[in-house]
């Protein structure tokens, strides 16, 4: 019998470089764009009180959520995450849609965080368009994924400190100036129904935490680093989150972080916004931290394109899309073409200008991803007791089953006050499901049909 393994000379295998600090700086990467723009917007659907009871309902989303997951991503570490973890557990059909949600979550992030970029840019460089600073960012950090992901996880760590001891900074400055009657001024201005509106910005918070997984199969000793690489991401984030929402409101009320002027559209920039009541728009702390703001975009920007990547390759790599995006390079040892693929299409998506829309789409995928994982932590339990779980979720099945309760009621908000994008995104689904079904399940997998 020959000992040398299938993987070796295959062009489909990741190699394993990633430790549990580098895992942290992804987890927190992936996320820490949503305390520096999108949240905002939040207030302005329902008040300091209406987005903070939604901040709330989703932090007990996500740390039920994130606990669950880690026992998926311990116990199956493969870069398709969800995608992998529905198949074996649902099968095909439901494994393509969950695995169809997390390429739209990471897809179509990364084009709101490239308009974000663009827009922070432009103030330094006010010659260059917007959508061109954020297609040459597409065209960088697309590059520096396919490069290696050792190299791009370690700028990934680099920029996320910067971008943590930034907010920590921010938090500094302003918290001396909180006072509470700001947090308490027209604090619920739509009732309850701003509660509902407000979920998706709230999502914005902690939005793609979950790409952790999708670079288990390249983590060292996964079954114990994915856990350390989650847990205190999450920590950290929850964190950051209340520091970021009480120093920014407490300045001066959040109308004055939603609007820069009277009647003007809302802004992208609460810490700007916030900052300027407080040192004006031309001290050298205003401007330290804009510039080191740019990193908590870039982190995120450049961290979703590296789990994107993962989650396009695992696609190819079934043979679900072209085989050719289920390759590694051989040089890099990265999903190139897969990384390709999504830069091509977030450039467009990038192009309709649509970035509230864009956001709403990629929030869509995520709570969809959510409820497909936890339906799969029930349903695994149940069919696989003897499967190796490294890691358990800690109260089961009421962590799964909370993360499933909220998740289902935050995607019935996002419908109801979001029909139009929900439209989109669930033909989106629609249109890839009979894509699949009729065009690749029959061709590649007709021999499996009778044993699955």
């Amino acid at each position: 019998m020959t000992s040398s393994p299938p993987h070796n000379p295959s062009p489909t295998h990741l190699p394993r470089t990633l430790g549990p600090l580098m895992l942290w700086g992804l987890g927190v990467g992936y996320v820490i764009s949503g305390m520096y723009f999108g949240w905002n917007l939040g207030l302005a659907a329902g008040g300091t009180y209406g987005l903070a009871l939604a901040t709330l309902l989703i932090i007990v989303l996500y740390i039920t959520f994130t606990f669950s997951y880690t026992e998926l991503a311990c116990a199956i570490p493969k870069a398709g995450g969800v995608f992998d973890y529905a198949t074996r557990a649902l099968g095909k059909d439901a494994g393509f849609l969950a695995g169809m949600a997390q390429i739209v979550e990471f897809v179509f992030a990364p084009p709101a965080i490239a308009a974000a970029i663009g827009a922070y840019f432009h103030i330094f460089l006010p010659q260059v368009p917007v959508t061109v600073i954020a297609i040459v960012a597409y065209l960088i950090f697309t590059a520096l994924n396919i490069y290696g992901v050792k190299a791009a996880a370690t700028f990934e760590l680099v920029i996320t400190i910067l971008a943590v001891v930034e907010l920590l900074i921010f938090a500094g400055a302003t918290l001396p100036h909180f006072e509470l009657r700001n947090i308490e001024h027209n604090a619920f201005p739509h009732g309850w129904n701003g509660v509902w509106a407000a979920i998706p910005f709230a999502i914005w918070f902690f939005l793609a935490i979950e790409g952790v997984a999708n670079v288990a199969e390249e983590a060292i000793n996964p079954q114990r680093n994915v856990l350390l690489g989650f847990g205190s991401a999450l920590l950290t984030l929850i964190i950051l989150c209340i520091l970021t929402f009480m120093s920014s409101v407490g300045v001066a009320g959040w109308e004055a972080i939603v609007y820069p002027s009277p009647g003007a559209p809302p802004s992208d920039s609460p810490l700007p916004l916030a900052l300027e009541k407080i040192t004006g728009n031309s001290g050298w702390l205003y401007h330290l931290l804009i510039t080191i703001g740019l990193m908590g975009l870039v982190a995120s920007f450049h961290g979703i394109i590296l789990a994107a990547g993962r989650a396009t390759f695992e696609f190819g790599r079934v043979k679900y899309i072209p085989k050719s995006f289920g390759r590694v390079h051989s040089r890099f040892k990265t999903p190139a073409n897969a990384l390709l693929i999504n830069m091509v299409i977030g450039i467009v998506a990038l192009l309709t200008g649509k970035t509230a829309q864009i956001i709403t789409i990629a929030c869509f995928g995520a709570i969809t991803l959510y409820i497909f994982s936890m339906i799969t932590v029930l349903v695994l339990r149940k069919r696989e007791p003897e499967l190796e779980r490294p890691f358990r979720v800690p109260f089961y099945p009421y962590f799964p089953v909370v993360a499933l309760i909220i998740a289902l009621i935050s995607l019935l908000a996002m419908i109801t006050l979001n029909i139009e994008v929900a439209i989109v995104f669930f033909g989106i689904l629609l249109l890839s499901y009979i894509w699949f079904h009729f065009f690749v399940k029959k061709s590649l997998h007709a021999p499996e049909n009778n044993s699955n």
